[in-house]
């Protein structure tokens, strides 16, 4: 027997879901329910999960993990549909799994060392995943998170290396570094652009380097040069932005302006002028007023970002934001609305000035890949997931482009 891994959330949440279904090995026959705790919505989402999972499987053994069951593990310990619950540390130790009692949560503050857990590839992806960092030292207004996975540590960069290059020799074309904050990273002095160089030095079979999330404000001068260098570093960035104005950036307790956000990526677009840029917004953070909105709305143009994650805003019991003025929920819903549509917008721009040019592609399927931009491609026909193509953009349907 094995475990079933129901995951919400982030990319790393993704990875270490892998990771999980070797530490439970003594968990066979369970579902393990990977939880996100970022908003309100997704430990609604995870507590509804749970529910269905027992309906459809009345004799399952449940186990809640992740983020929400680190920060909130009363909440999932008090479902009758929930056998155990297990911390965001814990979930790779054998013996979490199988002892008794219904909590195994311990103090994430005091987790000093992200360890690295090797994973060959992600199933039923073709592009691999390696956790760099874990952790956060900031503290945002809205966020939660630093209390579900402690403060920042990074993997020594030797283990990294090792990582990338053993993917890389299973087959994986595309590796994709991964982490809460992986613009903090720092091992031994080594920021995340000396790591970049260093994977790309040491591991020349690798096609293709891609980064997730980043902090614009913390991004280093090796991480720069390493965009305008090397080709092998993907020409796309997802920013972790916000918002668009100054004093909600100030409240929110961000560490950028918006004229710092709107720099970095004229500064990065000078250095390598195919990066597409991508954005976390966050619609109706407290105390937004119509004037505030509207300059997060105009943040799309003035930083050409083309593919937005829009975050309705939602109170996160013990953050600072849930304590402050908050907004009508419909007139987030309709901020939120209004970004998006503004996002879609400027992705079809964007797609539609692919038309007739040349990508490289890298197939996730038979007939869906990505640019390096990380823009989904249909292909007119089927293609060997994992393989490298050169194509001619014959046209988009508003979300993707397609391949002649």
């Amino acid at each position: 027997m094995s475990i079933d891994v129901v995951t919400f959330g982030c990319r790393l949440n993704t990875y270490e879901s892998e990771a999980i279904r070797r530490a439970a090995n003594g968990a066979d026959g369970a579902v393990v329910v990977n939880t996100c705790a970022v908003t309100a919505e997704a430990v609604r989402q995870a507590r509804q999960a749970i529910r269905r999972i027992k309906r459809e499987r009345p004799e399952a053994r449940i186990v809640v993990t992740g983020c929400a069951a680190q920060t909130e593990p009363a909440t999932f310990a008090a479902m009758a549909e929930v056998d155990r619950v297990v911390g965001n540390e814990e979930k790779f130790e054998p013996h979490a799994w199988t002892a008794g009692g219904r909590i195994a949560v311990g103090d994430i503050m005091a987790a000093t060392e992200a360890r690295l857990h090797a994973v060959d590839g992600l199933d039923g992806r073709a592009r691999a995943f390696v956790q760099v960092q874990n952790g956060c030292d900031h503290r945002c207004t809205f966020c939660i998170i630093p209390f579900g996975r402690g403060n920042s540590r990074s993997v020594p960069a030797d283990n990294v290396v090792a990582q990338v290059r053993r993917l890389t020799e299973i087959g994986y074309r595309e590796v994709v570094l991964t982490g809460v904050d992986i613009t903090s990273y720092d091992s031994g002095g080594a920021r995340l652009g000396a790591l970049v160089k260093r994977i790309l030095r040491n591991v020349p079979e690798l096609a293709r380097l891609r980064l997730s999330s980043i902090d614009s404000v913390e991004a280093d001068a090796d991480l720069i040069d390493a965009l305008a260098d090397e080709p092998r570093l993907m020409p796309h960035l997802h920013l972790s932005l916000q918002a668009g104005d100054d004093l909600i950036l100030k409240r929110m307790k961000r560490r950028h302006l918006r004229a710092d956000a709107i720099a970095f990526c004229e500064s990065v677009r000078r250095l390598r002028p195919d990066v597409a840029f991508g954005a976390d917004i966050i619609a109706g953070f407290p105390t937004e007023s119509d004037a505030m909105f509207a300059r997060s709305l105009d943040l799309i143009d003035d930083c050409g970002l083309t593919q937005l994650h829009v975050f309705p805003f939602s109170p996160r019991p013990g953050t600072p934001a849930a304590r402050m003025s908050q907004l009508d929920r419909g007139l987030i819903k309709e901020r939120a609305r209004r970004l998006r549509e503004k996002g879609e917008a400027a992705l079809r721009a964007h797609l539609t000035a692919q038309v007739g040019a040349q990508r490289r592609v890298l197939a996730e399927s038979r007939v869906l890949g990505r640019t390096e931009q990380f823009i989904p491609v249909r292909f007119a026909r089927a293609a060997a997931p994992g393989a490298m193509l050169d194509l001619t953009i014959a046209d988009h349907d508003g979300r993707a482009l397609v391949a002649a």
